[in-house]
């Protein structure tokens, strides 16, 4: 288990420096490229010399974190290039078809690394946007770091410029240990965090400290300056006159949901699947029981006999699929004792009361010697969920003449998080040092407001909703939690030929009268008991109010009245007494927002922030 770090400096010794002083250790045991030497990799080592001359000038040194949950590899190399990264490839066939026909010759027993690497070097953009897969891949170019993001944020990749130098990382925490960077708590990503329950672009809690956003090539440059390339974005590209038949879109859906999931079923060994009872992770479900040849297993979460639940409908997928089916329950003292630990394995906090129930279905799934699970991921932002609804209604009075609220607010006070509550929750302090900071609304309003955004508005909540939830809240949970126990957590809905195929669905065959994802319902239709597919959703029912009257009661007390709460001066302590308390104006949304202020006081903590 490694995750990839990544250092360009003046020279190969204070790059490899940088490294070392970010957790890369000599040594690694991860797929080395052939003749290479283990641990850190200057980009000139590639060329033969065993010491580079430190006169030679800025170097991008590639190495490993170990220790720390991930799939990096490296260093690999490839054309004069060398990279490291955590790679993921679904369509190896035809990434190999694409280097052979471009006349490049391609090792027989290429890591996916090396082959993204090879894409890269040969085809460039292109090469990348043909790939389909989870990957975060650093290069040393030349005297130039290059940074790499697949398609939608499965795998994350941060990077952050101190001392004169360039340092990146699949791993926050590598860049949190930077001597050079001297980072400490980013106040605006506190209030993106309390606006949105996760960080919607490319800020990060650790001051200087950026991300890569998805479906893009950052190249970093010795000088200081960077350049921004993107290779992938969801476009709208809908058939003009807009075809009034459904048939053409419901066939070729299911030709590409198809696809997407026999791609990241495991060759030759038994697949698991999260399965929750809802339309998505049954159809996930189905399409892996139909096309694999191996056992499937799926999982589902109880909370208790006594609370709301979906256990009826799971097991009746499961027993339609004929998968081996194990029912996890999660009681709150389980919660309470493993919140922490959940909190201090992701790269950015989440505010989904769903974060430790995930974590422990992965370490049930890993308990049962499985390596890849599917999940059902993706069908609301990609198809429309229910969350669309505030802002369709907000559309429909919404005053032709343009005053009012604009979209972007109006957005942020749909998702019913603590935007609105800032004022009140957060310090006189903190709010008088975010006056000049730029505002959240910043991260939505290019895909609802810009000149540029899509035409139709549902496919603009969508693609607002993929590029911020998807790839910062979704995406990212998925990869901490089952990567830190080893396993590959692949999301099919996620696949971006079904997303570009989302896209070009007229959005009338999305949104049918009442009837939500209607026609990802259609294209599965037959493989599901129809009491599962016209059901409407419901959502997971987590008893957050629950916890935090009960198990949790007095962890969140110590926690946010506690010193090192009160030392940090974000939160008023009287409104967070109140909220404890269960009074005021909150309910029912009250729990909701405290598993917000909980989540990320104990993120701040394992980060010593």
């Amino acid at each position: 288990m490694a995750r990839l770090c990544a250092a360009l400096a003046p020279d190969a010794g204070e790059a490899r420096a940088h490294l070392t002083a970010m957790g890369a250790v000599w040594g690694n045991g991860a797929e080395p490229r052939a003749g290479a030497r283990p641990g850190p990799v200057a980009a000139s080592d590639t060329a033969g010399p065993a010491h580079p001359d430190p006169a030679a000038g800025p170097t991008a040194s590639l190495g490993l974190v170990t220790g720390e949950p991930g799939h990096a590899s490296g260093p690999f190399a490839a054309r004069g290039l060398t990279g490291v990264g955590e790679v993921t490839v679904h369509n190896r066939a035809e990434l190999l078809a694409a280097l052979t026909g471009a006349g490049a010759a391609v090792p027989a027993h290429c890591t996916d690394g090396e082959l993204l690497l090879r894409c890269w070097a040969v085809l460039g953009e292109a090469g990348i946007a043909l790939a389909d897969g989870m990957f975060a891949l650093a290069v040393a170019d030349g005297r130039d770091l290059l940074l790499i993001r697949d398609h939608v944020g499965a795998r994350t990749l941060f990077y952050a410029r101190a001392a004169g130098c360039w340092a990146a990382s699949s791993s926050l925490r590598a860049l949190r240990r930077w001597p050079a960077l001297g980072t400490g708590l980013h106040l605006a990503a506190v209030r993106s965090f309390l606006t949105f329950a996760y960080l919607p672009g490319d800020e990060t809690l650790l001051r200087g400290v950026h991300e890569v956003l998805p479906g893009r090539v950052l190249r970093l440059a010795a000088d200081g300056t960077h350049t921004e390339r993107v290779y992938w974005e969801p476009r709208e590209q809908i058939a003009e006159p807009v075809p009034e038949d459904p048939a053409e879109a419901v066939l070729t859906l299911r030709a590409a949901l198809e696809e997407a999931t026999a791609r990241r079923l495991p060759a030759a060994e038994a697949v698991a699947v999260l399965l929750s009872g809802g339309i998505d992770s049954s159809l996930v479900t189905a399409l892996a029981a139909k096309a694999h040849g191996h056992p499937v297993h799926t999982y589902s979460i109880s909370f208790g006999d006594e609370l709301p639940h979906e256990l009826g409908y799971s097991g009746l997928v499961a027993a339609h699929c004929h998968t081996r089916h194990r029912v996890l329950t999660v009681s709150g003292d389980a919660v309470a004792a493993r919140l922490a630990d959940a909190a201090a394995l992701l790269d950015s906090p989440v505010g989904d009361p769903l974060t430790v129930p995930n974590l422990l279905l992965a370490e049930a799934v890993a308990g049962d010697g499985l390596r890849v699970v599917l999940n059902g991921e993706g069908g609301d932002p990609v198809f429309g969920g229910p969350k669309n609804l505030p802002m369709l209604v907000d559309e429909m009075h919404r005053d032709p003449a343009g005053t009012g609220e604009d979209r972007a607010t109006a957005y942020l006070r749909s998702y019913r998080k603590c935007w609105t509550d800032l004022p009140r929750l957060l310090t006189p302090e903190a709010l008088r040092a975010l006056a000049d900071a730029p505002e959240p609304q910043r991260f939505v309003a290019p895909y609802l407001m810009a000149p540029d955004r899509m035409r139709y508005l549902l496919n603009q909540l969508l693609h607002c909703n993929l590029r911020t939830k998807g790839a910062h809240h979704i995406l990212t949970k998925v990869e901490r939690l089952t990567a830190s126990q080893g396993l590959q957590g692949r999301s099919p809905l996620f696949d971006r030929r079904v997303i570009d195929h989302a896209f070009a669905t007229p959005p009338a065959f999305k949104l049918r009268g009442t009837v939500e994802k209607w026609v990802l319902k259609e294209a599965v239709r037959d493989l599901l008991p129809a009491t599962v597919v016209d059901r409407p959703k419901s959502g997971m029912r987590v008893p957050v109010q629950q916890w935090l009257s009960g198990p949790l009661r007095d962890l969140g007390h110590d926690l946010l009245l506690g010193r090192a709460a009160r030392q940090r001066g974000l939160f008023q302590p009287e409104t967070i007494r109140t909220w404890l308390r269960g009074e005021g104006t909150l309910l029912p949304r009250q729990g909701g927002k405290l598993w917000l202020v909980l989540t990320l006081e104990l993120w701040l903590r394992s980060y010593d922030l």
